[in-house]
Order: structure tokens, then C-alpha cells, then sequence
């Protein structure tokens, strides 16, 4: 089947049916281009924005971003932990691909 008679194969079937188009990891993320996604890095950092562009290392560019780090401080004398979180918002940010944990497409209501 050609890419074209899949396209369509795929559009007369419905939204769904889009996740059938998956035949390797990547498909995935380009079935996400221009949707919001969730992105889990390194560092207990967290990232929702919509996707604009990757490559083949997962390199990205990401847009209306907002980031959510984790920050477990420890008390040395007491040994207790506290956990807290920062939030910020970026308008456009590079994500480098090594850093990358996962990455999670949009929800489709089904």
C-alpha cells in the first residue's frame, strides 16, 4: 500500500484510526507535530508545550511551554526531606534529545 492510499485508508476510517499509521517509535511523535504533549526529562523536570519540531535524537522544539521541576531538599542534621516544585512558563525552548525520558502524545477523547 502506498503512503498516499494509507493516508487515506487511515482518514476514511476515522480520528482514531491514526495510531495504526504507528509502525516505528518516531511515527508516534509526528503523529503529535502541532498538538501538546507531554515531555518527562532528567533532573525530575517535567514539560507540556506543543510540539513544533524533532529529529531522529528527539531533539526538540517545543512551544508554549511549562515546565515543572521537582526539588527534594535534604536537612542534614535531621535527615528530613522536603519536597517542592518549581513552575515557569516558556514561550519557545529547545529540548535536547539526550535528556529526554519520555514522551507522551495528546489524550484522544474516544
Amino acid at each position: 500500500m502506498t503512503d498516499v492510499a494509507a493516508t487515506n485508508a487511515a482518514a476514511a476510517a476515522g480520528p482514531m484510526s491514526s495510531f495504526s499509521m504507528v509502525e516505528e517509535p518516531l511515527d508516534l511523535v509526528r503523529l503529535s507535530l502541532d498538538e501538546r504533549i507531554y515531555v518527562k526529562l532528567r533532573g525530575d523536570r517535567e514539560l507540556r508545550g506543543r510540539l513544533h519540531a524533532y529529529d531522529q535524537h528527539l531533539n526538540m522544539v517545543l512551544g508554549e511551554v511549562e515546565e515543572t521541576i521537582t526539588i527534594v531538599d535534604v536537612d542534614e542534621e535531621s535527615n528530613a526531606q522536603s519536597v517542592r516544585t518549581v513552575n515557569r512558563k516558556v514561550p519557545m525552548l529547545f529540548v535536547r534529545g539526550d535528556g529526554v525520558i519520555l514522551v507522551s502524545p495528546p489524550s484522544r477523547a474516544l
